[in-house]
């Protein structure tokens, strides 16, 4: 069978449609922003008048590659005349990108949420030195978000559980922090490294010791972040000293986890009877893959495991409910 001219004419016509719907739809897709950027004009307690440039990562695991700077470009409204503060989540090298790309303003500074300020690190201008801190100057007291204390004996998965217990509920609230007040060199990046024996070389080298000042300095840094974030979840190592009690008395709730069952009455007395802290859950932690409720009031009891570094597994519902009903609505 033959087409006649008009026919093939259509054909021609409903094909090319196709093409352009679909290289539209592909460009759609490659164009979609991974990085929101926001300018907010700001005035210091000192008077000083200022920009924040807020990062917004829209990725739903809240991801980026070096790749994604490439045509990110500043907001045309940078005042040049003052200073911009960077804040936001993101990775240190967009923070390094942004401060070069913002070298015609008087000074940079970068937002620390544990100290409520930007920290300048650059600066052109008798504005502002380096190292000065600039705090948002506040109109009204601002409500405290809970704080959850994740505690209990050492080798039972407290830093594993906290970071998948961070990492799932950072999906459905990105004002989520996690604190590590602990000097053991560990933090967020040993076990997202992807390789066991480095993160535990690295973790090794940056190992500190107790100082006088380290439980006040992270006690204070906690109740910062309480004015800023929904929920605040703390991890302050194995041991129940009462040098933590600065760490008690900025936290809120705790959760126990302890591969131990013995170990559990001494870290209720550390935080519930000495801290005068809610209990939000006890995880009896096992090496055997399992998830089994034990009670649910007055507070929630679990069997569960492994929680091992480098065997990744997803927080239990329950548990996640329970943390998720604690967010603070900013």
């Amino acid at each position: 069978m033959f087409l006649d001219y008009y026919e093939l004419f259509y054909l021609i016509m409903l094909l090319q449609s196709k093409l352009m719907t679909s290289n539209l739809r592909r460009r759609s897709l490659m164009t979609i922003p991974k990085i929101q950027l926001s300018l907010t004009a700001k005035i210091s307690i000192d008077g000083l008048r200022y920009q924040q440039l807020e990062i917004e990562i829209l990725t739903q695991d809240r991801v980026i590659n070096p790749s994604d700077m490439i045509g990110l470009e500043l907001p045309s409204s940078v005042d040049t005349s003052g200073g911009v503060v960077i804040s936001g989540r993101a990775p240190i090298w967009l923070y390094a990108y942004f401060v070069h790309e913002l070298h015609p303003t008087k000074w940079v500074a970068c937002f620390d949420p544990r100290i409520s300020g930007g920290v300048v690190v650059a600066t052109h201008s008798n504005q502002a030195t380096i190292g000065q801190i600039i705090i948002e100057s506040t109109i009204s007291e601002v409500q405290l978000c809970p704080a959850l204390m994740i505690a209990g004996p050492a080798n039972s998965g407290k830093s594993v559980l906290s970071h998948a217990l961070f990492q799932a509920l950072l999906q459905e609230n990105s004002h989520v922090y996690l604190q590590r007040a602990n000097w053991d060199g560990e933090g967020n990046w040993t076990l997202e490294l992807g390789d066991e024996e480095q993160a535990e070389t690295m973790k090794v080298a940056n190992k500190g010791e107790l100082t006088q000042g380290f439980f006040p300095y992270h006690a204070q840094a906690i109740l910062e972040l309480r004015r800023q974030k929904s929920l605040v979840i703390v991890d302050i190592g194995g041991m129940a000293q009462p040098e933590k009690q600065p760490i008690l008395e900025a936290c809120s709730h705790y959760l126990i986890i302890s591969s131990n069952p013995d170990e559990v009455i001494k870290w209720h007395e550390f935080c519930r009877d000495r801290g005068n802290l809610s209990t939000v859950a006890v995880i009896h932690s096992t090496l055997e893959t399992c998830e089994e409720i034990n009670q649910s009031q007055p507070y929630l009891e679990m069997t569960c495991g492994a929680w091992l570094m480098g065997q990744p597994r997803s927080v239990p519902d329950e548990l996640l409910k329970r943390g998720r009903s604690l967010f603070l609505k900013r």
